[in-house]
C-alpha cells in the first residue's frame, strides 16, 4: 500500500508556476495593482530551475515594448538591455555562398532598429528582483508536479514535487513531502509544452477549436569572440542551408555586449525526415564561411536547446479555465514571424494579472478570467499576432515559395492578407518513414568550430539527483524497439539535442532503449516529436536541470 504523506498547505490570492517572463510579470502586475489601490494580495511564484534564469534560453532580440508598459522607467531602474541593435543582415545561404537581402526589401517583421540584444536569462533575473522588493514570494528549486482541483472540478492551486525519493519510488532518508498552494487564481507560465498546462489543456479541453500547434526546437551556443571581429547590435538571420528547401528553419547570430555573440539554429518539428538530426544541423551551420569567420579564434562558453510554440495566434487553445489561466510561451504567443517571444509574454502575464487583480477585489474566485481573454483581443498584442496568423503555414510550403509569399504578406500588404491558412497537422504526424526517407551523412565535429553532444551538454552545466525516478516517461516500454527503431531508425536518438536516448545492445544482443535522464535540458522536444507519442516528460526533482549563465 502506498504510504499517505502529508503535505503543508500554503494560501494565496495567485500562484504562478514558472519565473521565466510571463510568470514574473503577472506577479509584478498583480502587486503594483495592489500597491496602486492600498490593498494586500498575496503572490507567489514558484520555478523548477535551481535560480531564477537557470532555465532560460533565448536568442534573443527583445522588444522593449512590453518592459516598457510594466516598467516606464526599465533604464533608471537598470534593466539589463544593453546592447541596441545597430545592423540587420537576412541572409540566404548555400553551401558556400550567402545572398544578402537588401534592407529595403525586408519586411518589418525582420527590421529590428529600436529593439535590445539581451540576455533572456539575465532580463527574468533583474525581473525577479523587482518581483521579490514588490512583495512577491519566490521559490526557485520547486517544481509544480500536480494540479489541485477542488469539489466543483475547479483548479485551486498546484502541490510541488517531493523531495528524496528513489528511482524505485521508495522514499529514502532525505525524503521531504511537497506543498500545497492553493490560490483564488492560478497562472500556468512553464514556458512551451508545459507539464502541467499540458494537463489543464487536456481536462477543460482548451485545444477545440483552435489549430493543431506547431512547434520548433531552438538550440544556442554563446562564444566569446575576437573583439576585431565583434560589433555590438548586429544582427544576422539566415535561411536555407544546411537545411533542405522543403525543410522549415534558420538561424541567428546575434552580437551582445562585452565580445560575446549568441549563435543559435531553429528547426521547425514538423520535419519529415526521420535522419535528421537538429544538433548535427547546428553544428554544420557554424561551418559556412559566412558564420564562422566570427567564430574562429573565439571560445564557446556555454550551450542550451529549447522548444519553441511556433502556431501562432491561430494555435491559442482557450486562455482561461475554472481557477487559473495560461500566459506566456505555455498558452503559445511567441510570435515566430519575429522570432520574439519576450515581450509578448510580458504583456500576456500583464494582462492576466489585471483581470485576476479585479476578481479578488470584487471577491470572486475559482471562476474564468473572461476580462484576460477580452483583454488580450483589445490588445496590441492580438493585433500583431493576427498580422502574422499565415507566417508558419506559408513557411511550410518550402523556404522559396513560402519567403515570397511571406514578402508579399509583411512587406507589400503590412500583414493584411485577406485569407487566413490552417494549420493541419500535429508535428509528431509529419514524420515518415526511414525506408521512404535519404540517411543524411553529418561530418564529424572538429572539436573548435563545430561539438559533439557530450561536451555541449557539460557547457550546459545539466545535473540531476541521479537517485530520482526517470522523468522521461514510456506509457508502452516496447514501442521505442518495437514501432520507433523498426519504422523509423530511432528518430528519439537523433531529435534529443543532449544524448538522452540511446538505442543499445543488451546482453542477448537484442536492442533496447537507455534513457540517459540526467543529461536532459528540459527542452521538451521529445514530448513533442516523438511518432508515437510515448513519450511524456514529466517534472523532475526541483532544482535539477541546466543551469545556463547569460543565456
Amino acid at each position: 500500500m502506498a504510504e499517505v504523506v502529508q503535505r503543508d498547505v500554503m494560501e494565496y490570492d495567485v500562484v504562478i508556476i514558472g519565473g521565466g517572463p510571463a510568470g514574473l510579470s503577472a506577479a509584478i502586475r498583480l502587486k503594483q495593482l495592489a500597491a496602486e489601490a492600498n490593498a494586500e494580495l498575496g503572490v507567489c511564484v514558484i520555478e523548477k530551475g535551481s535560480e531564477i534564469g537557470a532555465h532560460i534560453l533565448s536568442g534573443a532580440v527583445m522588444d522593449p515594448r512590453g518592459i516598457s508598459e510594466l516598467f516606464p522607467d526599465w533604464k533608471e531602474k537598470g534593466a539589463p538591455l544593453n546592447t541596441p541593435v545597430s545592423e540587420d543582415r537576412f541572409l540566404f545561404l548555400g553551401e558556400s555562398s550567402a545572398r544578402r537581402l537588401p534592407n529595403a526589401l525586408l519586411p518589418d517583421c525582420f527590421q529590428n532598429h529600436g529593439n535590445f540584444v539581451v540576455s533572456l536569462g539575465n532580463v527574468c533575473r533583474w525581473l525577479g528582483q523587482q518581483a521579490e522588493e514588490l512583495g512577491v514570494e519566490i521559490f526557485p528549486g520547486f517544481a509544480g508536479a500536480e494540479v489541485l482541483y477542488d469539489e466543483k472540478g475547479s483548479v485551486k492551486g498546484v502541490a510541488t514535487g517531493n523531495m528524496g525519493v528513489g528511482r524505485d519510488g521508495a522514499h529514502t532518508g532525505q525524503f521531504q513531502p511537497g506543498v500545497e498552494l492553493h490560490a483564488k487564481y492560478t497562472f500556468f507560465a512553464e514556458g512551451c509544452r508545459g507539464h502541467l498546462g499540458k494537463q489543464v489543456m487536456e481536462k477543460f479541453r482548451l485545444r477545440e477549436g483552435s489549430d493543431p500547434q506547431v512547434y520548433g526546437i531552438g538550440l544556442k551556443e554563446l562564444w566569446e569572440i575576437d573583439p576585431a571581429k565583434h560589433q555590438p547590435g548586429l544582427v544576422i538571420h539566415t535561411a536555407g542551408w544546411p537545411l533542405s528547401s522543403d525543410t522549415y528553419g534558420g538561424s541567428f547570430l546575434y552580437h551582445l555586449e562585452n565580445n560575446q555573440v549568441a549563435v543559435g539554429f531553429v528547426v521547425g518539428l514538423a520535419y519529415e525526415n526521420p535522419w535528421l538530426s537538429p544538433f548535427e544541423e547546428f553544428q554544420r551551420y557554424k561551418t559556412h564561411p559566412e558564420i564562422r569567420k566570427f567564430l574562429e579564434g573565439g571560445k564557446r562558453l556555454s550551450y542550451g536547446a529549447r522548444a519553441i510554440t511556433a502556431g501562432g495566434v491561430l494555435s491559442l487553445p482557450k486562455l482561461v479555465f475554472p481557477g487559473g489561466c495560461l500566459v506566456g510561451d505555455d498558452a503559445g504567443f511567441l510570435n515566430a514571424s519575429r522570432i520574439k517571444g519576450s515581450h509578448a509574454a510580458i504583456k500576456s502575464g500583464m494582462l492576466a494579472a489585471e483581470a485576476a487583480f479585479a476578481a479578488v477585489q470584487a471577491q470572486r474566485s475559482h471562476d474564468e478570467l473572461s476580462a484576460y481573454t477580452e483583454g488580450f483581443r483589445k490588445s496590441w498584442l492580438f493585433d500583431e499576432l493576427w498580422r502574422a496568423r499565415n507566417f508558419k503555414q506559408w513557411m511550410a510550403k518550402g523556404l522559396y515559395a513560402g519567403s515570397l509569399m511571406v514578402g508579399i504578406e509583411q512587406w507589400l500588404l503590412g500583414g493584411k492578407f485577406p485569407w487566413t491558412l490552417h494549420h493541419q497537422h500535429s508535428d509528431h504526424e509529419m514524420l515518415r518513414l526511414a525506408s521512404e526517407c535519404k540517411p543524411i551523412d553529418y561530418p564529424k565535429p572538429d572539436g573548435k568550430i563545430s561539438f559533439d553532444r557530450l561536451s555541449s551538454v557539460f557547457l550546459s552545466s545539466t545535473n540531476h539527483e541521479e537517485n530520482q525516478p526517470v522523468h522521461l516517461t514510456l506509457k508502452n516500454p516496447a514501442i521505442p524497439v518495437g514501432t520507433n527503431l523498426r519504422d523509423y531508425a530511432g528518430p528519439e536518438s537523433r531529435y534529443c539535442p543532449a544524448g538522452v536516448y540511446e538505442f543499445v545492445k543488451s546482453s542477448d544482443g537484442d536492442d533496447r532503449l537507455q534513457i540517459n535522464a540526467q543529461n536532459c535540458v528540459h527542452c521538451k522536444t521529445c514530448d513533442i516529436k516523438d511518432p508515437t507519442q510515448n513519450i511524456v516528460w514529466i517534472v523532475p526533482e526541483g532544482g535539477g536541470g541546466p543551469n545556463y549563465p547569460n543565456m
